[in-house]
């Protein structure tokens, strides 16, 4: 897998680029700015995910992503930023992002990210839920809002469904068709969302608030 990382603070991409190099399955190029990362996917397209600081030079706002996203055959792109506003990064994903990254995230949250965006899943953190009123028809987001308020995606609601069902991650991945490491990503984020700890309470809030 191809990750292209585009910021214009040298520190942090030498330290991403030496964390995420230790995956061996993960090929790490770096760039520095916005004109810098659409050459490189020209001159070398085929990246699974770019990362793109929400505050280096030439992105002027979210002018540089609508740019890079315009681009033919554009890859999946990230926001990564330890500064953008919640309103940015729902416009962001209004735009299409697969996910936003906060610079204070632990490596080993950063890396599962990382990894659940390139699995072709889209990471939103829980403190930038986007709600569906926010979201046009068709929009890549792909949300939905139940009844109790919680924005939860369609494939978020599959697994809970199961889950709810009695199903393990096993079960899970196999009936919907994703790894087990996936499902396992998805189960953490309903947890959080749904403000329990374990199958059983996420079973009972679902049913309680008619999510499944």
């Amino acid at each position: 897998m191809r990750l292209l990382i585009a910021d214009d603070h040298q520190l942090l991409r030498d330290t991403l680029s030496s964390y995420l190099g230790q995956e061996k399955d993960i090929e790490i190029v770096t760039v520095g700015d916005i004109e810098q990362a659409r050459d490189t996917m020209r001159s070398a397209p085929g990246f699974d995910l770019v990362l793109l600081d929400y505050a280096m030079p030439g992105m002027e706002a979210l002018t540089g992503l609508r740019m890079i996203l315009a681009d033919e055959g554009a890859p999946p792109v990230a926001l990564i930023s330890g500064l953008a506003p919640r309103d940015v990064v729902e416009q962001a994903f209004r735009m299409g992002v697969r996910g936003f990254l906060h610079k204070s995230m632990p490596a080993t949250s950063l890396l599962n990210a990382i990894r659940f965006m390139l699995m072709g899943e889209r990471f939103i953190p829980v403190d930038f839920i986007v709600r569906e009123a926010a979201i046009p028809d068709g929009a890549p987001a792909n949300l939905a809002e139940s009844p109790a308020g919680v924005a939860l995606s369609k494939r978020e609601l599959q697994v809970l469904a199961a889950l709810s069902n009695g199903r393990t991650n096993k079960e899970i991945a196999r009936e919907i068709g994703l790894s087990e490491a996936t499902v396992k990503l998805h189960v953490k984020t309903l947890y959080r969302r749904l403000g329990v700890s374990n199958r059983t309470q996420a079973a009972i809030v679902a049913r309680n608030r008619n999510l499944v």
